[in-house]
C-alpha cells in the first residue's frame, strides 16, 4: 500500500544532507548508517558502494529498515522538523557500474552540485560509485 508522503517531511528529505538509516542485523541488533536521502517523487533512495557494504547485505537478509532525520545541521530546514520513517528497502543492483546514474545520480546533483567533480574519480575507483 502506497502511502502518500506529507508535503513538510518531503521539504525535510530535498533539504537534508544527511539522514540516518537503521538497518536490523543477523543477531537482531539495530546498526545504524549515515547516508544521503534522496526523493524521487515515491521513494527515498540512497547510495552505497557496493565493495564490502555490510549495510546492503543486511537490508538483503532483512528489509526492514527506518530512515530518521534528527541533525539540525545535517537538516537545514526552519522551523527545525524531525521525522522518523519506517518500511521496506530494496537493494537496487541490477547493474552495478552505472544503474545508479539513471537513478539517483540526476536528484544527487540537484542536492550537491561538488558531486559533479567527484564524479572524475569514479574511472579510478568504479565499484565505490
Amino acid at each position: 500500500m502506497a502511502v502518500q508522503m506529507p508535503a513538510d517531511v518531503v521539504n525535510l528529505i530535498n533539504s537534508a544532507l544527511v539522514s540516518e538509516l537503521t538497518v536490523i542485523d543477523r543477531n537482531g541488533g539495530l546498526h545504524t548508517d549515515p547516508l544521503i536521502p534522496m526523493w524521487d517523487g515515491r521513494h527515498i533512495l540512497m547510495t552505497s558502494s557496493i565493495l564490502f557494504s555490510a549495510k546492503l547485505q543486511r537490508i538483503k537478509q532483512n528489509p526492514k529498515v527506518s530512515v530518521s532525520f534528527t541533525d539540525p545541521i545535517g537538516c537545514p530546514v526552519q522551523p527545525f522538523l524531525r521525522a522518523t520513517i519506517q518500511g521496506d528497502a530494496r537493494v537496487i543492483d541490477d547493474d552495478l557500474h552505472s544503474g545508479w546514474e539513471q537513478i539517483a545520480l540526476p536528484l544527487w546533483l540537484e542536492k550537491e552540485p561538488i558531486v559533479r567533480k567527484v564524479l572524475r574519480l569514479r574511472f579510478g575507483l568504479p565499484l565505490f560509485w
